[in-house]
């Protein structure tokens, strides 16, 4: 499968484009007043914690306070006593300590890790340990970014910072080497695992690693390249922590990089055959950039200088602009339609005009069959994360389950977000869930329809013509005063007042004794209307 990179730099926002096949896979786009937070580093205050909950509020100066879980939280070492009271003692005592604040000598480079033995400790599981003994309002504490703001809900954090480069992720707080799942070979894993081993030793770096997908047969100079770059990198955000001002509540002290570098580091591979930019003070950082740590890609890099937008020519806008809407036609004749709601999205599967030759079970076989590969890039594409319910067609035979799951599980080997999936349910339905960082294509772009205020629907004309009829009688009434009633309202509800339902007006009319008028006001929504009373 051959891959590009499109990317896109206007005054107001960097995009990035993946197209797998000349087919948009996956956008991301970063708006530069509102850039994202997720693997940015702050020293933070405590706000506020919350023992029913076990979180506490962090202010890492953002609009809204950022939320800290205490299974976010660092483990900590816990002496094993036979006195079951001394022991309680003991806890009680390393707990006072700023445990959640990470050790900042540039010696050791490293949070200290929990010293694990046999003998005389055991490591407790953070979710053992009560938040409220850890953490107090007004401490200061190093956290990471996580997830970015969704919706109300401000950022997610975590006290275990993991810095990564184009083939590791450092994790000074752990003792941990770990391989990516992506990679199979037993033997490469092991030789990553050895090689890695040595190389801490070597430097002397404590903490932990873990090899990306992309470390896979990458000779042990580059690893070692990748690490002294990881070192000098967790120097200065150690310096950088020892400089801020105590006065201060929130400190930026390590920012992401910006979208484009990032998307060199994280989305090129292999299969990559192109790179291409519409921007040359990018072009040029882009290059740089990828001369030092991704130099395979360095001569795919292509500056994009036609007049028409990079964007346009492969179809980009067109595929944004269908990825917004409900509906997804599928080449067979079936769509899907989807539903994204707070607590989950629906992914609905139909036949629509596909009608299939054999039988029936074998058309909604085929439509299942292929909605599987729709909806694994419909995922990517929208950024659709949370817990995510499909209703495939009823199936009978159960070789069809299995074979549309197996699709399923097989096209979504693809996407980089982590993602859980279920067996088929009685009722046909399929439950999964994938990993959410960021917000979805329609949160970013979108936002809740003035109308009709986020539901997707609004009243009928006919249906506000009857309110308005109850609230003439009810001002009526109330108010003996007024000889005629004016409404005022949209133009679809007037004119239906004014033909269909112009009978019950004048009912109205004669049993009230008063006159009734109407205006119409083009600045109203079909719902809005009022009644003057005259």
């Amino acid at each position: 499968m051959s891959e590009e990179l499109l990317i896109n730099i206007s005054p107001m926002e960097s995009r990035v484009a993946v197209l797998d096949n000349g087919i948009l896979g996956e956008i991301y786009i970063e708006r530069h007043h509102k850039l994202g937070l997720v693997g940015n580093i702050y020293l933070g205050t405590v706000v506020r914690v919350l023992p029913g909950m076990q979180a506490a509020f962090v202010d890492i100066g953002q609009s809204r306070t950022a939320f800290l879980h205490v299974n976010d939280m660092q483990r900590e070492p816990r002496p094993v006593a036979e006195d079951k009271s001394k022991a309680a003692t003991n806890i009680k005592k390393d707990n006072s300590d700023n445990s959640a604040t990470l050790e900042t000598s540039t010696d050791s480079l490293a949070v200290t890790p929990p010293v694990v033995s046999a003998q005389s400790t055991e490591v407790v599981p953070v979710s053992k340990t009560l938040i409220q003994h850890r953490l107090h309002e007004s401490q200061r504490i190093l956290v990471q970014v996580t997830k970015d703001q969704l919706g109300s809900k401000g950022a997610r954090l975590t006290t275990n910072i993991s810095l990564p480069s184009r083939y590791l992720v450092y994790l000074p707080s752990s003792d941990h080497i770990g391989i990516s799942q992506r990679i199979d070979g037993e033997e490469e894993r092991t030789r990553l695992k050895t090689e890695l081993s040595s190389l801490m030793q070597t430097v002397n770096l404590k903490g932990g690693l873990i090899a990306r997908t992309a470390a896979e047969r990458v000779p042990v100079d580059k690893l070692e390249e990748d690490i002294y770059y990881l070192l000098q990198l967790w120097r200065t955000i150690c310096a950088r922590r020892q400089e801020i001002n105590h006065h201060q509540s929130s400190e930026l002290i390590y920012q992401e990089l910006s979208l484009p570098l990032r998307s060199i580091r994280d989305l090129v591979h292999a299969d990559t055959e192109k790179v291409i930019i519409d921007n040359t003070q990018v072009y040029e950082q882009v290059r740089y950039f990828a001369k030092e740590f991704v130099p395979f890609i360095y001569d795919k890099i292509v500056h994009y200088t036609a007049e028409q937008s990079l964007f346009d020519v492969h179809r980009v806008e067109d595929d944004l602009r269908d990825a917004l809407k409900r509906r997804v036609d599928l080449k067979s004749g079936g769509y899907l339609i989807i539903d994204q709601t707070e607590a989950m999205t629906t992914i609905d599967v139909n036949t629509g005009s596909f009608v299939g030759g054999r039988s029936l079970e074998d058309t909604v076989y085929k439509t299942n069959l292929e909605a599987t590969h729709a909806i694994a890039r419909q995922l990517r594409l929208r950024n659709l994360g949370g817990i995510i319910i499909l209703d495939f067609i009823d199936m009978l035979e159960q070789q069809h389950k299995d074979d549309v799951l197996e699709s399923l599980q097989a096209q979504l080997t693809q996407d980089y977000a982590k993602t859980k999936i279920t067996q088929v349910s009685e009722l046909g339905l399929v439950e999964m869930t994938r990993k959410r960082t960021r917000e979805s294509l329609g949160q970013q772009l979108c936002e809740p329809c003035s109308t009709c205020q986020g539901r997707g629907f609004v009243k009928t004309a006919e249906t506000v013509c009857f309110e308005i009829f109850r609230e003439i009688m009810r001002c009526a009434r109330t108010y003996n005063s007024p000889k005629k009633f004016t409404v005022v309202a949209h133009a679809a509800v007037i004119d239906l007042l004014l033909t269909s339902e112009s009978d019950t007006v004048a009912d109205l009319e004669y049993l009230l004794g008063r006159v009734i008028t109407f205006d119409v006001e083009n600045l109203y929504t079909q719902e809005q209307y009022d009644i003057v009373l005259d």
